[in-house]
């Protein structure tokens, strides 16, 4: 979605509201699609003494899979971001480029977002994982798989200790 920001940008003390809901149905993450839900934006664009400030916030359910034991969850993720908004480029990079007053904020926002959220995604802190021998998921039972497996080139050492 392209927003004009022309009138924004010249008037001091403009604002204009954002509420609005983005599809990212189609959008690769972890190798699946996680976002089976709209993404909600929430937010103010506002000039206030000459400078453009963007506050606004993310809301979304992502339907994703656990690193450690691959169980399906699904996890409200929420997000807040503030950006200053500027028509000409600079040095800087600090900035938002609205070139000609057009702010594209599916971008802006999915760029926000994406890189918001986590590399190592888990059901809970506190997962167990999968046995890595019999492969049972350890979050809800325990298998009788040997403790600890010793790589039996180092397994004549242990004997010296016993």
């Amino acid at each position: 979605m392209k927003m004009d920001l022309k009138q924004l940008f010249d008037i001091v003390g403009e604002k204009r509201a954002i509420d609005l809901s983005l599809d990212f149905s189609k959008e690769a993450l972890y190798g699946q699609t996680p976002f089976q839900k709209p993404v909600r934006v929430t937010g103010q664009i506002e000039n206030r003494a000459g400078v453009v400030r963007f506050v606004f916030d993310v809301k979304s359910v992502l339907s994703l899979c656990c690193d450690r034991c691959l169980e399906r969850f699904d996890r409200e993720t929420c997000a807040s971001f503030e950006h200053i908004l500027v028509q000409e480029a600079n040095t800087d990079g600090e900035y938002v480029v609205c070139a000609e007053g057009v702010l594209d904020l599916d971008e802006l926002v999915r760029t926000d977002f994406l890189l918001e959220l986590p590399t190592k995604v888990l059901c809970r802190e506190d997962c167990k994982g999968l046995c890595p021998q019999c492969g049972k998921n350890l979050n809800f039972d325990s298998c009788q798989c040997r403790e600890q497996s010793i790589d039996p080139r180092w397994e004549v050492l242990s004997e010296m200790f016993s």
